[in-house]
């Protein structure tokens, strides 16, 4: 069976100003989508799935799905604030999405393999999407297997501010525990450096494995993640931006012992445009993969 790539387009880019899951960074107009797609079809991916909000549809089915056409199966799926499980109501001061499992829990009905979960903004690069295809390939005899695609930190920096990265502990190449750094960047030395909660600042080695949320899922997760949204509504529902994450729910998976997620080592560089300055160093990237024939003249 084929694995399933499921891709999350339903935020908008606060930091960079508009939607730049549209926005044409390649050659001849291609979206950072675009490459992932392409990628995943070359790893083996069977069928593709987007959740997107639903007033974003007809410029998405325009703009993106069209090209798509007879390359691979896709299907649409929406994220709204108001779809919650029974006896749940949302706030009616609530504008805040409730975050990315939540996106994830959109997929229930649409996904029945094996699945992949990306970012639809970020560049991955085609190492990354071969090791989780082949991962998720492989036969399983048991709930709770996952895996995620463990990127080299230095290999996921932008020269232009700081970044928000889940650094990965790790024991016997599974994952231990996942925390949230929300400001790591360079120093005036070039070392790669964050604040901890302390006030202290720490260093990491460019080779520290760090989440960018491409992860690998069997079917099973959706019932466990609904489990852990209830929770988290019961605790949550009232605080206007909390947000229910992926790393929130595996965390809790792993400790209760229901899960374990094999973390993939790969040599991709990540790069996005996480701030507007990041765009001019995004084109030029693309430019070149395309002039070493990394890609073709054309993906589509």
């Amino acid at each position: 069976m084929k694995p399933t790539l499921f891709v999350l387009a339903a935020g908008m880019g606060s930091r960079y100003g508009g939607l730049k899951q549209l926005d044409g960074l390649g050659p001849h107009g291609e979206t950072i989508m675009d490459y992932s797609i392409y990628d995943a079809i070359h790893a083996g991916f069977g069928k593709i799935v987007f959740v997107i909000r639903k007033d974003f549809e007809q410029d998405f089915r325009e703009k993106i799905l069209s090209k798509y056409e007879g390359h691979i199966p896709v299907e649409v799926v929406f994220q709204s604030i108001t779809d919650l499980p029974e006896g749940y109501t949302c706030p009616e001061d609530r504008t805040k999405p409730w975050g990315t499992n939540h996106a994830v829990l959109m997929g229930k009905n649409a996904i029945k393999e094996p699945f992949a979960v990306i970012n639809a903004d970020d560049f991955y690069g085609r190492n990354a999407f071969e090791v989780i295809a082949k991962e998720l390939s492989r036969p399983r005899d048991r709930k709770g297997d996952y895996c995620m695609v463990g990127f080299r930190v230095g290999n996921t920096m932008t020269e232009n501010g700081s970044v928000a990265r889940g650094v990965c502990s790790t024991k016997d190449g599974n994952l231990e525990s996942v925390v949230e750094r929300t400001a790591i960047s360079y120093d005036k030395e070039g070392r790669i450096v964050f604040t901890d909660e302390n006030g202290t600042e720490q260093t990491l080695d460019p080779a520290t494995p760090v989440s960018m949320n491409l992860w690998g899922f069997t079917p099973d997760y959706f019932d466990y993640s609904e489990r852990e949204f209830r929770r988290f509504l019961d605790r949550d529902i009232n605080t206007p931006k909390s947000e229910f994450f992926i790393p929130l729910a595996i965390d809790t998976l792993i400790k209760s012992g229901e899960a374990s997620v094999k973390v993939l080592d790969t040599d991709s560089k990540w790069f996005g445009v996480t701030y507007a300055a990041d765009r001019p160093g995004v084109v030029e990237k693309f430019a070149q993969l395309h002039a070493d024939s990394t890609y073709p003249e054309k993906l589509f």
